[in-house]
């Protein structure tokens, strides 16, 4: 087994699996710097020839709770841009990814789960595109990435309501690959990618490739899009009434200005 770590992420690689951990804990909120990690992390493990498979996963209560609307963390949006041009280049990586799912992948952290080839999920595990309840455009590649997955009405149901979806009803829909016990969230998704990485490298990487084709450019398409939506939205008084809502943990009030 071998391990690094930077600022943001861990790495550990056991045969040929590698366990990238983001390491913001608890919540891992998205900020360029984590994305721009991931991505060239993916680039490392690419030119790696015993890697074979990765497992996402994440340290603390959740795998990725989305943009920090608190403190200081409003702020990074400005850079949205800049977040989702790294992004592409985790959509342009040629390994398999397993998301190991805890807690909330909520809003871009839903999008970074997206990313992934398949989740693992528990009966814990909260799927949300919140963006509409923060008064907001869905990002990340979201308007991409999930329609293909779980249907063009489901994910337009899910986009307009910003509502949480359970691990349970995730799966039931295809969100989710597999459900187990919360704990075994990790183990779950580390033996799936031993069983991906136990197929014949060069194989699973064309496959993956022809399955995938197109997918980075249809996501920078969409993150184009997406940015430049969240920046008209983010000038309005529904965004500020949805922030505020989000930290006075309340129902918001908009008023469709």
């Amino acid at each position: 087994m071998t391990s690094t770590s930077a600022d943001h992420l861990t790495v550990e690689i056991s045969g040929h699996v590698a366990v990238v951990e983001l390491n913001r804990p608890p919540s891992n909120f998205l900020s360029l710097e984590l994305i721009s990690s991931l991505a060239d992390t993916y680039d490392r493990l690419d030119a790696d020839p015993d890697v074979r498979a990765i497992v996402l996963a994440a340290a603390g209560k959740h795998f990725c709770a989305g943009a920090d609307f608190g403190g200081d963390g409003l702020s990074q949006l400005a850079s949205a841009a800049d977040l989702y041009g790294e992004a592409v280049r985790i959509f342009e990586a040629a390994t398999p990814v397993v998301a190991a799912v805890q807690g909330g992948a909520i809003g871009g952290g839903l999008g970074l789960a997206l990313s992934a080839d398949f989740r693992v999920a528990g009966p814990g595990t909260r799927f949300a595109a919140n963006f509409t309840q923060l008064g907001f455009h869905p990002g990340f590649g979201i308007t991409a990435t999930l329609p293909p997955l779980v249907g063009q009405q489901r994910a337009a149901e899910l986009m307009y309501t910003g509502e949480r979806l359970p691990g349970p009803r995730a799966h039931e829909i295809g969100l989710a690959d597999e459900l187990v016990a919360d704990a075994e969230i990790r183990s779950a998704a580390t033996a799936f990618a031993a069983r991906i990485a136990a197929a014949a490298p060069l194989a699973v990487v064309a496959v993956r490739a022809t399955l995938r084709r197109g997918l980075a450019d249809r996501v920078r398409a969409a993150t184009a899009v997406e940015a430049r939506e969240q920046a008209r939205l983010r000038q309005t008084e529904d965004f500020r009434e949805g922030v505020a809502a989000y930290g006075e943990r309340r129902p918001a009030q908009f008023q469709g200005r």
